[in-house]
């Protein structure tokens, strides 16, 4: 395929389309999680309160994991997206109308996690293997560059009128929506399967031993579930750090700050494009390794120009690392289980992490640990974990080369 017929490809009306509609959709995400924190504290939820919010959010993700990724293959994605972001708009509409916070919030984790393997499994379809890296840099850019905007206008708008920012929130899910009904109608993955829960829970964890058991899948997954494992548990620490190391107190700080590494995370992926293809992944691991450091060191900070500088570059660094790992289990989980089968065990691998390291930090912090050595610690543990899964890559590939 030529450079020309490659970037046509990239610029498809479909693929234009999917962009617009992952964009207003993670925009409206990323404003409403930090609307929603400031709901929690208008009304006074306690500090452990707001890690517990993304834990419930996450757990709509392990628990629909064995049955999204079959209704993305059972349908057309692109309809499959459209009802999904319908879910979150219900709620965000649930929020802005005073009701339970964690009741809305859970609604858009449905939402969330049908739609993630629909927008990850289109892009197979769309892009062929040669530009697949490229589309899910271009996917990743329009995702950061959402979660920038979207963190801002949720901080800034939640301290000038709390209602305007979830205004604000239903409106992108509205316009998501509507980009989404622009995707072509493409033919299901794998239509006409089963739709029995205890088959369907069967077929999920059949491609679950499939993926598990290939190196290339499994050295893919452990990599991303770490990553957002991670990421998420970082953003909730921002909340916590701003106020002891840089004494500010405001909503739009944390948002801010999170923006910097959603800067650093668009010039990761696009470096990733361009330097990493399938057939050298591992050129991303030392980035995963360095990830740690930053964190530490951004920890240890105390004013709010290195704060910003470091978190841009932990974005790089991070931009850098997922990228090709994501691109990898895509287009090995297409050739073995599907590509929604693929993403939603991706899902459920990296909302386990997510679980998990939300839950240790929730603790933490609910025992009194103070958020700089939290973040000390937790980026020692992340760069000694990357660079056990770096070791592990290169005594496969050594034993893979013996065996031939």
């Amino acid at each position: 395929m030529s450079s020309a017929d490659s970037a046509q490809k990239l610029l498809s009306k479909g693929m234009l389309a999917v962009i617009a509609a992952q964009f207003l959709s993670a925009f409206g995400d990323n404003a409403l999680l930090f609307a929603t924190l400031a709901v929690l504290k208008q009304q006074v939820y306690p500090d452990w309160s707001q890690p517990v919010l993304q834990m419930v959010f996450v757990a709509t993700y392990i628990i629909l994991a064995p049955f999204v990724g079959q209704v993305a293959d059972s349908f057309a994605k692109g309809r499959v997206m459209m009802f999904a972001n319908g879910l979150k708009l219900l709620g965000a509409l649930v929020i802005c109308f005073g009701f339970n916070p964690f009741i809305g919030y859970s609604l858009v984790g449905v939402g969330a996690a049908a739609y993630s393997p629909a927008k990850y499994g289109i892009l197979g379809e769309i892009s062929g293997g040669e530009t697949l890296v490229k589309a899910n840099g271009l996917m990743e850019s329009s995702t950061i560059a959402a979660i920038l905007l979207g963190s801002i206008a949720g901080g800034v708008l939640a301290d000038w009128n709390l209602l305007a920012a979830l205004i604000a929130c239903v409106v992108a899910y509205g316009l998501a929506v509507a980009a989404n009904m622009l995707i072509p109608v493409l033919s299901a993955a794998r239509p006409g399967q089963p739709w029995h829960p205890g088959r369907m829970s069967a077929s999920f964890f059949s491609a679950c031993r499939v993926l598990w058991r290939d190196g290339e899948t499994r050295f893919s997954l452990v990599g991303t579930s770490l990553f957002w494992g991670a990421g998420v548990t970082l953003r909730f620490l921002l909340v916590l750090w701003v106020p002891v190391a840089l004494g500010i107190t405001d909503n739009k700080t944390p948002t801010l700050l999170n923006a910097m590494v959603a800067i650093g995370i668009v010039f990761g992926a696009g470096a990733a494009a361009k330097l990493v293809t399938l057939k050298n992944v591992g050129r991303c691991m030392p980035a995963g390794v360095l990830i740690g450091v930053a964190v530490v060191l951004f920890s240890l900070q105390h004013t709010a120009t290195g704060a910003y500088a470091l978190l841009i570059v932990l974005g790089m660094l991070g931009g850098f690392f997922v990228v090709p790992l994501n691109a990898l289990l895509q287009m090995r989980g297409k050739e073995s289980v599907g590509a929604g089968n693929a993403i939603a065990v991706q899902n459920l691998g990296e909302n386990g992490a997510m679980l998990l390291m939300l839950g240790l930090y929730s603790v933490a912090i609910s025992l009194g640990a103070p958020p700089v050595a939290t973040g000390v610690g937790f980026g020692a543990l992340f760069a000694l974990a990357i660079a056990v899964l770096w070791g592990w890559q290169l005594a496969q590939k050594r034993n893979r080369k013996g065996e031939i």
